[in-house]
């Protein structure tokens, strides 16, 4: 019966449609602004994420080389952003009165393209120290984050705005250089939440290389969410109390103890035992949590798809050279089984991913026609490295004219078990073929070594939402970069820039949709990544929680996630 019950649950997550860059409405269900409830009772929970994070700060989370599961989730508990993205995908107002539209007025586009957008803080807002959150707050965040020496987020929020206006305390005027289809995300989750200006303006200007040392970003958070951290414990877990003064209204929870457990096996042993009541962030491979749910007789597994898994080759450094020749990229591709990927790894609940864009986004179908799409024929991959001037030796593999042997590098990051099996079936296919392959897992200390990632001579196995600025140029890691951005492959095209930029300028939707068409022809037919399927990411929840789930829609321009109504969350 239960297996039953899952079948459906991925079935219903496969057919969702994303909702992409709406407007602000009316979002569906429960939503913030819920009526109160007094607690007669402690009501406590314990929540736990894969991982061990080093900072509580998601901007700072995902501004280096890779990222640590659960922080995103774990900030939205404990802070807040002027608005917020629901699990429909619909972006809602949080800590602001109004989310800045057309129609509302509080979003102007001029006719040179330039733009304005005004925000207008709630009466009352605080900061969990109990100092008041007003505009200065805004500015000063806008101004560290768009401080190319402090690595705090690479949103390109920050880069398109051009200056920030505080009216009053409680209202602040954006303008911008250009359209900006994200501009109503500023001050956000999805860009960067707010700082607190009283807390970190005497370091940034008198120390501002200590600035992302201070313990505010783990042992001294302060905020302005539905909780405020009480205790925190590297490397063990983290205590967070209800903010009585939520500006959304008390939390009905009184208490979240949130374990950090970075052993999957650990994890499903404290379901099972009833020691933790929900899992935050990705981590558990489905099959894991299969079995979990089978055995788990007081919880359920839900799961969404956000990401796509993917071979990102090396295109600036290939080593060996022949990396940078699109038709072995060609061939590394058809060698690959991704549908048996998909059976073997994922009960065949994920779809093999053909394109960076998610296939169940409504832009997909309208763009389709443009994706080309590789077929597993391990015939052809052999007949394109022929090709290219190879021949095979006595012992089944590819040499060159030379005699030296055809020898890649395919990594990924140590920790994500679906990732390493990807990695090694993967491997396993091109070796088939006739082609070698280094193996490398990527212990979790090293992969935060940016100049190590950005230089690797091959390929390296990751996961990414869709985020077309991923593949820009100006995003490349290079030296005079500090090795920082977000372009894991090095790809350089000025079609590709072109499409991102006019991607993300377009206010209108028909012209948005064929820029996407023509970034995802782009990546499809010069594959500076491979992708290989987009996989479930499940959640474990108790049955005892209330108004807790998986994000039914991911959108284009943002991200969903099951806590970003934390406030409501409850037990029976």
């Amino acid at each position: 019966m239960r297996r039953a019950q899952r079948i459906g649950i991925f079935s219903l997550v496969m057919t969702l449609f994303v909702a992409a860059c709406a407007g602000p409405q009316a979002p569906s269900g429960q939503e913030p602004g819920a009526a109160d409830r007094e607690p007669t009772t402690p009501r406590r929970i314990t929540a736990a994420i894969l991982d061990e994070p080093t900072t509580l700060s998601q901007a700072i989370n995902t501004a280096g080389t890779g990222s640590r599961r659960g922080v995103g989730e774990v900030e939205k508990i404990i802070h807040a952003g002027l608005t917020l993205m629901n699990s429909d995908g619909v972006l809602i107002a949080q800590l602001a009165e109004a989310v800045p539209s057309l129609e509302n007025g509080m979003w102007t586009v001029h006719p040179d393209g330039r733009m304005e957008t005004t925000w207008n803080i709630r009466d009352g807002v605080r900061w969990h120290d109990g100092t008041p959150l007003t505009t200065a707050d805004l500015v000063f965040t806008a101004d560290v984050v768009r401080d190319p020496d402090v690595a705090v987020s690479g949103h390109p929020a920050y880069k398109t705005m051009d200056a920030v206006t505080a009216v009053d305390d409680r209202t602040v005027t954006v303008s911008w250089k250009e359209a900006f289809i994200a501009a109503d995300q500023l001050f956000s989750y999805e860009a960067a939440l707010l700082l607190p200006k009283h807390l970190l303006e005497q370091t940034y200007l008198n120390e501002k290389a200590a600035l992302l040392e201070l313990p505010y970003w783990t042992t001294g958070f302060v905020g302005a969410g539905p909780f405020k951290l009480s205790e925190y414990v590297q490397s063990s877990h983290m205590i967070v109390q209800a903010n009585e003064a939520y500006t959304l209204g008390r939390p009905k929870l009184d208490q979240i103890t949130i374990r950090f457990i970075p052993d999957p096996n650990t994890m499903v042993a404290n379901l099972l035992a009833g020691e933790v009541d929900v899992t935050l962030g990705r981590g558990l491979a489905l099959d894991q949590a299969q079995q979990a749910d089978d055995q788990w007789a007081n919880g359920h597994l839900e799961a969404s798809s956000a990401n796509w898994i993917a071979h990102y080759v090396q295109q600036l450094t290939p080593n060996p050279p022949v990396l940078g020749d699109v038709r072995f990229r060609q061939a590394l591709i058809h060698a690959m089984d991704r549908q048996a990927m998909s059976d073997q790894l994922q009960g065949g609940a994920a779809p093999i991913a053909h394109s960076y864009l998610y296939i169940n986004a409504p832009e997909y179908q309208q763009v389709e026609s443009q994706i080309v799409k590789y077929t597993y024929d391990p015939a052809r991959a052999a007949q394109l490295v022929e090709q290219l001037g190879y021949a095979k030796q006595t012992d089944g593999f590819f040499a060159d004219s030379a005699g030296q042997r055809l020898v890649i590098e395919s990594r990924t990051n140590a920790g994500d078990d679906l990732k390493e099996k990807i990695l090694l079936a993967s491997n396993d296919a091109w070796q088939q073929i006739g082609i070698g392959v280094n193996t490398v897992i990527v212990p979790r200390q090293q992969s935060s070594d940016r100049e190590f990632r950005a230089t690797n001579p091959g390929m390296d196995l990751v996961r990414q939402p869709w985020d077309p600025l991923r593949f820009h140029s100006r995003e490349i890691p290079n030296p005079d970069a500090q090795w920082r951005g977000d372009n894991r492959t090095r790809y350089s095209s000025p079609e590709l820039d072109a499409a991102i930029d006019r991607y993300f300028t377009s206010i209108d939707r028909n012209e948005r949709i064929q820029a996407i068409g023509q970034f995802v022809q782009n990546l499809s037919v010069n594959l500076p990544a491979l992708g290989t399927i987009y996989p479930p990411e499940p959640i474990m929840i108790s049955d005892r929680l209330v108004n807790v789930g998986a994000a039914k829609g991911q959108p284009l321009i943002g991200t969903a996630d099951e806590t970003w109504n934390v406030h409501l969350w409850d037990v029976k």
